[in-house]
């Protein structure tokens, strides 16, 4: 089951039909540790709609409004000697290491609903910043009390160069303005996604492919419970939260994006999250 939050209500797609509720509220109606069920009670006495495509191009917003963006760094082995290389010079790269094999996971805050776009929608690269690149992540929907109800696809913008100047720059170099996009919908389902599935990233420039990988989240280094119980040890949130689960897709120093650059980045049955790179 999809949900989409667009202009008009909620869009779900259900068993191949598209239903749309237009009086529920996004933060009560997604913070509910029974979503699946609930849905599909709540469709049980909807009529199929018949223009949902036109509904999803042109009303589709980022699946957020209250909830915060926290992100989980390091958890694949990738990503561990990405970032050693990016900090060497800086005296920073054992810490990568050393967080890598620790008890306690790397966890950040990323953005609110003001800093975060949908699919469709631009992200942006610092102007300070001379190394960019997208991560793309599956992201974790949880409620308040802590249970995972849903997936969505996340993109951590990530200003590499300014994180290997100093890891004590990772604020600046993960959280500003359109630094994060989440979408296109909240997958919603009972059971846990196979361990065999694909996260794809794909960037395109004047048309042509200029970067592409992929990895299976059966590479991702800690449980996702056990990331979601360290964000809510000392942590609450009224109204859930979103936890982007890291990155082992780590484009080398002989890239970097450009304004113009649409990134595409796919995770079946989720879908594919979409985004420029503003000019």
């Amino acid at each position: 089951m999809k949900i989409y939050k667009i202009e008009s209500g909620i869009l779900i797609n259900h068993n191949e039909s598209f239903y749309i509720l237009e009086d529920e509220e996004w933060d009560s109606f997604i913070n509910d540790d029974n979503l699946f069920r609930k849905t599909e009670e709540l469709i049980g006495s909807e009529n199929p709609i018949k223009n949902a495509e036109d509904l999803i191009e042109n009303e589709l917003m980022p699946p957020i409004f209250s909830q915060e963006i926290w992100a989980s760094g390091v958890t694949y082995y990738n990503s561990k000697l990405g970032r050693q290389e990016e900090s060497k010079e800086a005296g920073g790269g054992d810490f990568y290491a050393r967080v890598y094999v620790a008890d306690r996971p790397e966890l950040f805050f990323k953005s609110n609903r003001h800093r975060c776009v949908g699919s469709g929608d631009e992200v942006r690269i610092r102007k300070d910043s001379s190394w960019d690149v997208p991560e793309p992540e599956l992201t974790l929907v949880i409620t308040s009390n802590q249970k995972i109800v849903g997936y969505t696809i996340g993109n951590d913008m990530s200003s590499r160069s300014i994180e290997g100047e100093n890891p004590l720059y990772l604020p600046q170099a993960k959280s500003y303005d359109s630094s994060a996009s989440i979408g296109p919908c909240i997958y919603v389902t009972n059971d846990p996604l196979p361990s065999d599935t694909q996260i794809e990233l794909s960037i395109h420039r004047h048309g042509e492919e200029v970067f592409a990988d992929m990895i299976g989240i059966d590479q991702i280094k800690r449980e996702f419970e056990e990331l979601v119980g360290y964000l809510y040890r000392e942590c609450t949130f009224p109204f859930g939260s979103f936890l982007m689960t890291g990155t082992g897709i780590v484009p080398g120093k002989d890239f970097t994006l450009q304004p113009g650059d649409e990134i595409h980045i796919t995770i079946e049955p989720i879908g594919t999250l979409v985004n420029k790179v503003a000019k």
